[in-house]
């Protein structure tokens, strides 16, 4: 499953989201990447995928431990400058975390009917007690997302 990388020129975040994704494949994690990027600057932060697993932790996923790389890197828990690449719909849990660290947007590539908390689910950032709301883009490079997350599942059944 694992693709080479294109040169780091040419990657953009989103596609640097989805090599984590299929590290965490190759791993037996649930595909999921993300990549923290300085917005002013284009830098990536932090990238991570899922490594519930691995380390024995729920909430090891992956947008959890790019934000908490790129915190350490940028000097500040309050990320006002970030931007999230995500290559699934972040759940309640994520939401909440990418809410208190202030990330500026969120972009990410498949919807989660399921299990999301951002377009779905309990939609966190239109509740009343949300005090930081990140616009939100969904559907970057979805069918590629959603493909990676079907056949990670289909193998395993």
């Amino acid at each position: 499953m694992t693709q080479a990388p294109s040169s780091p020129e040419t990657v953009s975040p989103m596609e640097s989201a989805l090599h984590e994704a299929r590290k965490a494949f190759d791993a037996g994690e649930v595909p999921v990447g993300a990549v923290v990027v300085d917005s002013a600057t284009g830098q990536i932060l932090a990238r991570a995928h899922n490594r519930v697993e691995r380390d024995c932790d729920p909430t090891a996923h992956a947008e959890l431990l790019a934000i908490r790389d790129a915190a350490r890197a940028f000097g500040s828990h309050r990320l006002e400058g970030c931007d999230l690449y995500v290559t699934l719909e972040p759940c309640p849990m994520c939401a909440g975390a990418l809410s208190h660290a202030r990330i500026r947007r969120i972009y990410y590539g498949a919807y989660d009917p399921k299990s999301g908390g951002v377009d779905h689910g309990p939609r966190l950032y239109e509740q009343g007690s949300c005090h930081h709301r990140p616009e939100v883009y969904g559907g970057l490079q979805e069918t590629e997302c959603a493909s990676l997350m079907q056949d990670f599942f289909r193998e395993r059944r």
